[in-house]
């Protein structure tokens, strides 16, 4: 397998020159520039730029010199931080300046927090004598071994020209074609990510899915990366030596996955970066081993109140792929089944907040056909571009700029009085201790609970909910703590939702007054962005002896702002009264259950007799026109007769 350039999408590599004062930096930079022996030098070179065609990559790389004096430290630092790759300096002919190395100029590097490839660059090499002649990795061996952040070593010199090219060569290759997203060199091996997206890549080529790479599958991946194709003899030359060094790389059908990866880690450890680099560019990834944005075709533009959802396609191959991995056919994947799922992602998705506990699982923890989707839906929701990237990840081979779908605006939905919504967000508000997490973990069909942790931040969960008719959607609850100064602060805070829930204790005095409280906040917010959502309160803990006050006030409430009444719940006895298919309707029916306050109302009549107003004023100048245009008419006719 040739290498190829696999060039980034970079436009040009800076390069930042440091180094003890005399270890040579202007003069290496001066050489490189003019590629010719320098005369003369300045202290400090003017930035200097390489152009595109001095190396094979075609990248042009820009050069800055560095003062180490202490009154140029400030610049210096700045110069670090806007760096793309270092180069450091010592002396080969200067003990001192290389053990400054470890002593100063590595440790102020991360004390700087400067994260970029660093070239040790050993100047003045025509200087060394023979009596001070000591292998590279002899001496740079050991500082290696403690700064990892080393990418390479090189020992130059500017009076002869030795190697002052390879310098800058290596510190561009070192920006467009990274080791450290690929290879572990404390392991030898190369990192998860990696294995990874060559593991994605692997599959895709193995069009038959007998898991090997034959000959013609062999071809058709070389010349799809690398623009040329491989002779039979160099087929059998990488097959040889696969199975010298990898006894389970090569079987009777072809390159096995084992041999593929070690091929890429062979190039590595030989320093051949950029041919592993051509193959992930090729099949759309970045330097972070996650797809490019040019990979994935996410809407944008979208306005506040609109949503993206799953394609019916997408959502087809979902449950196609969970059918797979359900190898007992119970309607369940083990959490191990779902880690091999994603095993050609970067990272499982689903490991961390708020997908984690998002969704319904078995007693025994394993994840449902529903809960599966469900997350799906919640992961296209909060993040399409993440839902896409995963959705190709494992296996979606659809159009994937069709994957994902945008809805209609909700004031669009609002004036129609119909949604064509799939998937619904709901805000669920409420105080402490007043039930919304067992709401959460009723949704979800987990065990009641009597211990009570009050929440934190904010907490997801996410199911299908079976409509009559066998119309299926999906509904996606969003705890708000009772702290909500920061959510009602935002204007466009109820844009992205459907429908918002106020949960109370129906037993408590304090729980039912500060519901109240939050409904009129949200109501108001509503009014004053533009954003009213329907809303619904649900009255929980009914098993217990109610408040009486909350039960007469609720009534008066709902009717005033002109909503449902309260829909009593108990989590505790199971008694959910149909509560998630009520939120459903509600958020299928945008129109309906908006809460409109006093204010809102006096401000809606307001309008409506400017409107009129203004209505009664343009009648009246249509009116003056017309008998204006008549008069002269009239006077026109006058005139001509006399």
């Amino acid at each position: 397998m040739p290498g190829g350039s696999g060039s980034s999408s970079r436009t040009g590599v800076r390069v930042v020159v440091v180094g003890d004062r005399g270890t040579g930096k202007s003069s290496l930079i001066a050489a490189a520039a003019t590629e010719s022996v320098p005369e003369k030098v300045p202290p400090v070179h003017a930035p200097t730029r390489l152009p595109p065609d001095f190396y094979p990559d075609r990248v042009p790389v820009t050069i800055i010199d560095t003062s180490s004096s202490l009154e140029n430290k400030g610049k210096l630092n700045e110069e670090l931080k806007r760096a793309d790759a270092v180069v450091l300096t010592y002396a080969c002919n200067q003990q001192s300046t290389l053990s400054r190395l470890s002593s100063y100029w590595l440790p102020e590097l991360r004390r700087l927090e400067i994260k970029v490839p660093i070239i040790v660059a050993g100047c003045k090499l025509d200087l060394r004598g023979d009596h001070n002649a000591t292998s590279l990795e002899e001496v740079m061996g050991p500082i290696m071994q403690q700064f990892r952040e080393i990418e390479t070593c090189v020992e130059c010199s500017a009076t002869t020209m030795i190697q002052v090219p390879d310098v800058f060569y290596y510190a561009q290759k070192a920006v467009l074609h990274p080791t450290a997203p690929l290879f572990d060199h404390d392991e030898q091996t190369l990192k998860p990510r990696c294995v990874r997206a060559l593991k994605r890549i692997f599959i895709i080529c193995d069009h038959d899915m007998d898991g090997a790479l034959n000959d013609a599958e062999l071809n058709e991946f070389q010349v799809k990366c690398f623009n040329a194709p491989l002779q039979p003899a160099e087929i059998v030359g990488v097959k040889r030596v696969v199975q010298e060094k990898q006894h389970d790389g090569v079987n009777d059908l072809g390159l096995t996955l084992s041999g593929f990866l070690f091929l890429h880690a062979l190039f590595i450890e030989k320093g051949r970066l950029e041919t592993t680099w051509a193959v992930l560019r090729k099949f759309g990834y970045g330097d972070d081993l996650e797809l490019r944005d040019d990979f994935l075709p996410v809407p944008t533009k979208l306005s506040p109140d609109q949503s993206v959802e799953l394609a019916s396609e997408a959502v087809e191959f979902l449950r196609g792929i969970f059918g797979l991995y359900d190898i007992d056919n119970d309607g369940a994947v083990r959490p191990a089944e779902l880690e091999d799922l994603f095993l050609t992602a970067p990272e499982s998705p689903w490991d961390e907040a708020p997908y984690k506990d998002a969704a319904e699982t078995t007693a025994l923890g394993n994840l449902t056909l529903k809960g599966f989707v469900s997350k799906w839906a919640l992961m296209t929701l909060l993040d399409p571009r993440h839902s896409l990237a995963n959705l190709i990840y494992v296996g979606y081979g659809g159009d994937p700029a069709a994957a994902l779908r945008v809805t209609r605006k909700r004031s669009v939905d609002r004036k129609k009085q119909q949604t064509e919504r799939n998937v619904f967000r709901c805000l669920l508000f409420g105080p402490q201790n007043a039930g919304k997490s067992a709401l959460l973990n009723s949704f979800l069909e987990r065990p009641f609970s009597e211990n009570y942790a009050p929440t934190t931040g904010e907490q997801y969960a996410v199911n299908v909910v079976d409509q009559p008719g066998g119309n299926k959607k999906t509904l996606i609850l969003q705890e708000i703590p009772e702290g909500v100064k920061k959510i009602l602060s935002n204007k466009e805070a109820l844009a992205s939702c459907d429908v918002t829930i106020f949960v109370y204790d129906s037993s408590d005095e304090y729980s039912w007054k500060r519901t109240k409280e939050l409904l009129v906040e949200v109501a108001r917010l509503g009014e004053d962005s533009g954003y009213g959502v329907p809303c619904l309160l649900i009255a929980s803990k009914d098993d217990l002896k109610p408040y009486t006050m909350a039960v007469q006030d609720s009534a008066r409430v709902t009717q005033e702002l002109g909503i449902e009444p309260p829909i009593p719940v108990s989590m505790k006895s199971k008694d959910l009264n149909n509560v998630f298919s009520r939120i459903i309707w509600a958020a299928e029916h945008p129109h309906l259950n908006i809460p409109e306050t006093e204010t809102g109302r006096n401000r809606k009549r307001y309008r409506h007799l400017v409107n009129s107003s203004l209505v009664f004023v343009s009648v009246g100048a249509a009116v003056a026109v017309v008998g204006l245009a008549a008069y002269r008419a009239y006077a026109a006719r006058r005139n001509s007769s006399s």
